[in-house]
């Protein structure tokens, strides 16, 4: 089966809180000759998100045109502040997050998850920053800064910008197999931190 990854993109998201698992996802179903992964990004409204530090991107969806995801990114970055007051995107969050197999988050894309209700109970971390921060919004859940990422299943939670790239790889060996993230690390030039 061939998942759908969908990839949350907004106005000052981190660059690589996004970039990074795009291209995991999608180096990883093109290695395994696009039988995988369908990799889309999608954005609040249509139209042109400006990332942090500038860089135009154009999404591939509106969230209210997004085929299913199997597999949700939500990406962090400055622009989660305004994430966070926007109703139509928590709900459409939690509502994704009914029918998906994984909802990941990278950085401060665990605070959306905490607003949306997706963390009690659950071991999970953030940027090094905001640790404090997430422990104030998911009072239920148990935060821990000691590692790249947090696998609980059907959701997984990642630290910082670059883990985003750890985690991914992580989620492609759990649903394609190690074998295939290794090839993908390998292609990437990237040494994985399990």
């Amino acid at each position: 089966m061939r998942r759908n990854v969908a990839i949350l993109v907004f106005d000052e998201v981190e660059v690589l809180d996004f970039a990074g698992p795009f291209e995991v996802f999608a180096v990883t179903d093109e290695l395994r000759s696009h039988s995988v992964f369908n990799v889309v990004t999608v954005a609040p409204m249509p139209g042109t998100v400006r990332a942090r530090n500038g860089l135009k991107v154009v999404p591939d969806h509106a969230i209210e045109t997004c085929p299913p995801p199997h597999i949700l990114v939500i990406p962090g970055g400055f622009g989660t502040r305004a994430l966070l007051r926007n109703p139509v995107v928590i709900e459409w969050i939690q509502n994704r997050a009914r029918s998906a197999e994984i909802i990941m988050s990278v950085c401060t894309g665990a605070l959306v998850l905490a607003k949306a209700g997706l963390l009690d109970g659950l071991r999970v971390t953030t940027h090094h920053d905001l640790v404090e921060t997430l422990r104030t919004m998911a009072p239920g859940a148990i935060v821990d800064a000691s590692a790249r990422f947090h696998d609980n299943g059907a959701v997984v939670t990642s630290a910082g910008i670059s883990a985003g790239i750890d985690c991914s790889l992580h989620i492609v060996a759990r649903v394609v197999g190690d074998e295939a993230a290794s090839a993908t690390a390998a292609y990437m030039e990237y040494e994985r931190r399990r």
